[in-house]
């Protein structure tokens, strides 16, 4: 049977990426995201290489989650792996600036539908057993804290935790739990987190090497395929360009 991988927020960025990944290896996918015509286009371009099965979903509404893996067509029922990509960062400025919606979005979007796709997959998941591998997208973000990260970061910690204490109840069952925490990398992210403004883009990325998609999707893939015994708990992944730099002090003028 054709190994089939579930991957939110296929539309874009490591999702997309992911998408090209996976069918290059012949893996059938289940490709979920907010927009249809992104998702068909996607499914235009990887039909005839492997089996495509594309959702419109927002992963934020758990009755839809629930409703989308339950309607799953035949040849696509035995999800091998879980990639749970779908997320998001809004409001760069400082916390006591930001519209609170923009705080429930990212919670909204990054914790609370994470949480409702795997637990609408752990059944499939745990039929499946060994070699059955969930990848949570988490960030750096979620480890260290910057100007700015606020509930983003937070939001990407409890990614971290929630990986962690999976595998703990995962445990005996042979499936896997990654928490896979990218660095800088070349995406739509900054676009979505700042409104739509490709000056400020540009310049995120302007005159450095960042990751790209491919790159987060190629660990993506590794961590996918690796001998059933090995799990990966966490994957840090950076660009060379990019480290830590000293801590802020606030001194008197």
């Amino acid at each position: 049977m054709t190994d089939c991988v579930f991957i939110t927020g296929a539309t874009s960025g490591f999702g997309r990426a992911a998408a090209h990944r996976f069918a290059a290896a012949g893996w059938s996918l289940v490709l979920t995201g907010r927009r249809l015509e992104r998702l068909e286009a996607l499914k235009e371009e990887l039909q005839g290489q492997v089996p495509v099965h594309i959702v419109a979903l927002d992963v934020r509404d758990s009755d839809a989650v629930d409703a989308a893996v339950a309607a799953l067509p035949e040849g696509f029922t035995r999800v091998r792996t879980l990639l749970n990509n779908a997320g998001l960062a809004l409001a760069p400025q400082s916390a006591q600036k930001v519209d609170r919606r923009d705080w429930h979005t990212m919670i909204d979007t990054n914790v609370t539908g994470l949480v409702n796709v795997t637990h609408a997959l752990l059944p499939t998941l745990i039929d499946v057993g060994e070699g059955a591998t969930i990848v949570n997208v988490g960030s750096i973000a979620g480890q260290w804290p910057y100007p700015g990260s606020h509930v983003y970061g937070a939001s990407k910690a409890f990614v971290k935790q929630f990986s962690y204490n999976l595998r703990c109840d995962l445990l005996g069952t042979g499936v896997r739990v990654t928490d896979l925490a990218p660095g800088i990398a070349e995406t739509e992210f900054t676009l979505v987190r700042t409104g739509g403004d490709q000056a400020a883009s540009d310049a995120l990325y302007s005159g450095t090497t960042a990751l790209t998609a491919e790159d987060i999707a190629e660990q993506m893939f590794y961590i996918a395929t690796l001998p059933p015994h090995i799990n990966f708990n966490r994957l840090e992944v950076m660009p060379t360009r990019q480290a830590w730099s000293a801590f802020a002090i606030d001194y008197d003028e």
